[in-house]
């Protein structure tokens, strides 16, 4: 899903708006983290804002990816018109700082939305770079009608130069969110350029490409959704859904579960656990060992620290904190996902 949509859907909800003014990213007083995810003492059944001062600034911050070994870790960072993908290593057993991916240090392009293939063989991600990789011409800057999904491939120790996935994946029409399965299978966003509408769809393999991607039937397209996040054994998919009358919030996470005929479930909201009243949420992820569901949210839940009186400095350190209505990324035990198959519908065989 383009930024500018995700932005107007902030606005018209009532969260928070970003500013140049925020802050710069925290962490670099902190000790040098080790080990798992960070560094991070694992959640439990209730979502903590992962990796704060790291990944969770204040920042407006979306988007998870991480490799099968779970020793590079991938997000994306919005700050108005410029959109950039930043990673951290795990070194030595030491993490590295933060800092912009390569392909995405220019400001003039676009880069959000990363994924790293269940094999590690392949990292996506979505871009508004021209088809031949160059920077935008400069009055297309910051605009995403031509965003298509790109890809590298795996070249030792780091990833080579981004390819344009072709057609019949990347066309005329907006491409997001790419996901892929344990045998390649693609899942990804595509919007109508007509209706506005975005829909999900899926490619099969064929060859070193992709067979024509089919539309997902009502069951997963129920509304309007996008951001699907796809099981590597494709049982389910996680996506962000706008307008259902079961909504917790504007914008939710449903689970939309796959029979082995090919099948779907009806969509079950995820709760109010991980869906907010207050909060938007459109970009889930699962860990690749399967242990931990990460999800941006703007939830703002009310400040522990406020003061008994209000000043200037506490106001403007609460505004470039995190959960102020930037978007952040919790993460929590994954394992309520599979018990909620319990609680959805499959249709019939045919």
């Amino acid at each position: 899903m383009r930024p500018q949509s995700l932005l107007l859907v902030l606005l018209l909800t009532g969260a928070g708006c970003e500013d140049a003014s925020m802050r710069q990213d925290t962490a670099e007083a902190a000790p040098t983290p080790t080990g798992p995810y960070l560094g991070q003492t694992p959640p439990g059944i209730e979502p903590e804002l992962f990796a704060p001062g790291l990944v969770s600034t204040g920042m407006h911050t979306r988007d998870m990816a991480m490799s099968p070994e779970g020793d590079e870790i991938y997000f994306s960072i919005q700050a108005g018109p410029v959109v950039a993908i930043l990673g951290s290593r795990l070194v030595d057993g030491a993490w590295t700082d933060p800092e912009v991916a390569d392909f995405s240090a220019d400001p003039a392009i676009g880069n959000i939305e990363p994924h790293i293939s269940p094999d590690g063989s392949r990292f996506f991600f979505v871009s508004n770079r021209s088809a031949d990789g160059a920077s935008p011409a400069e009055a297309e800057r910051g605009r995403w009608e031509t965003a298509d999904i790109w890809m590298m491939e795996q070249a030792g120790d780091t990833w080579g130069p981004p390819q344009r996935v072709p057609e019949p994946v990347s066309t005329a029409a907006p491409e997001y969110f790419p996901s892929t399965t344990s045998d390649g299978t693609l899942y990804f966003t595509r919007e109508d350029p007509e209706t506005r509408r975005n829909y999900i769809y899926r490619a099969r393999r064929s060859g070193d490409g992709y067979a024509e991607p089919e539309r997902l039937p009502e069951q997963v397209n129920s509304a309007n959704q996008f951001n699907s996040f796809v099981a590597p054994d494709e049982s389910y998919l996680i996506l962000g859904v706008f307008g259902r009358s079961d909504s917790v919030g504007g914008t939710d996470y449903y689970v939309v579960f796959r029979g082995d005929d090919d099948t779907w479930s009806e969509p079950v909201n995820l709760g109010p656990v991980v869906n907010q009243p207050r909060g938007q949420e459109w970009s889930p992820y699962v860990s690749p060992d399967g242990e931990y569901f990460f999800f941006m949210s703007t939830r703002q839940p009310y400040p522990a620290n406020a003061p008994d009186r209000l000043t200037r400095e506490w106001l403007l350190d609460f505004y470039q904190g995190p959960e102020s209505g930037n978007p952040s990324i919790y993460w929590m035990e994954a394992g309520f996902i599979e018990e909620l198959r319990d609680t959805a519908a499959l249709p019939p065989a045919p």
